[in-house]
């Protein structure tokens, strides 16, 4: 499981940061690929990188800001000649499905695969995907528009056989290994009798990925976060520019680390930076929300986070 930031900037493609984009990477578990937001442009950077459109098969939109969706049909249209055969399901607030419609009509783009729309209303709070691999969480926040965040929950992996222990009961490899790791009961050719539940060790807790998307500070964003492995936040704002940040719809770095730190995540990684910080503005925002989180990484455009398994 991979974090692949394709646009991490505030409003407008700048310079050296595209806008809101990123792709959750999850090519060893399904062998598929997540956008979460599709900020003009997206396209373009995603040609610059190594993911192939076609594993493409969900998007999730936070809300329908044009830094947010202004790439979404022209990617949804390039698909169609990039092998992309497969439907795709669209996540995101009421509207998205009208707004990908008309601009689909409008241009006469025609798709070689089925759009698959999930929209979303302020009642949403709660479970809105999941299957045997995962889960996927979705929750209102505080923006001028109807925004959500987003958490991702890996299923917990099943144990590991234990064949350390298998060796020293001197149990042969084989066949019986595989009805041990079923957890399966094998009566041995010496008369033993094995219990494969109890040869199996402890479950691999799945990963969690928490998106927070365009808001204020909101109870939602803290349910959201529980526990995640990496939280993705933005952070429009510096320290101190709180009111400006409330005013304005947005969250502060600082608010963000609160966050993090409230919430008992992993790692917190910053992103829609206003394009007022470049430099070592850029590093004194992380410095500075690092004095409330440590664990905590502004990120740049194709910055590529792996999100591991959690030791023990």
């Amino acid at each position: 499981m991979q974090i692949e930031f394709l646009g991490t900037g505030a409003g407008s493609p700048g310079k050296f940061r595209n806008v809101s984009s990123l792709a959750l990477r999850l090519l060893d578990e399904i062998n598929s690929v997540w956008l979460f937001d599709v900020g003009e442009g997206t396209q373009h950077q995603i040609l610059r990188t190594t993911i192939r459109p076609r594993k493409i098969d969900k998007i999730f939109i936070s809300h329908l800001h044009g830094d947010h969706i202004f790439g979404l049909p022209g990617l949804l249209s390039s698909r169609s000649f990039q092998g992309g055969n497969g439907p795709l399901d669209i996540y995101g607030p009421r509207g998205v499905k009208e707004y990908v419609n008309v601009s689909l009509r409008t241009s006469e783009s025609r798709l070689a695969y089925k759009l698959r729309f999930h929209e979303l209303t302020k009642q949403t709070d709660g479970l809105i995907f999941e299957d045997d691999k995962f889960s996927v969480y979705a929750a209102p926040l505080d923006h001028r528009i109807l925004s959500f965040g987003y958490r991702v929950v890996e299923h917990d992996h099943p144990g590991e056989l234990m064949v350390d222990k298998l060796a020293q009961l001197h149990i042969p490899s084989g066949p019986v290994y595989g009805k041990l790791k079923r957890g399966e009961v094998v009566t041995l050719e010496d008369g033993r009798t094995i219990d494969g539940r109890q040869m199996i060790g402890p479950a691999q807790p799945g990963r969690i990925v928490t998106i927070i998307g365009d808001t204020r500070k909101t109870a939602n964003t803290l349910k959201l976060a529980e526990n995640a492995d990496v939280l993705v936040h933005e952070s429009t704002f510096g320290k101190g520019e709180s009111k400006l940040a409330k005013n304005y719809y947005h969250s502060t770095n600082v608010q963000a680390a609160q966050i993090a730190k409230k919430a008992n995540v992993k790692k917190l990684l910053l992103n829609h930076i206003s394009a007022r910080y470049t430099g070592k503005l850029v590093y004194d925002l992380e410095k500075q929300a690092r004095t409330v989180f440590p664990n905590t990484k502004v990120v740049k455009d194709f910055d590529m986070i792996d999100v591991p398994f959690q030791k023990g």
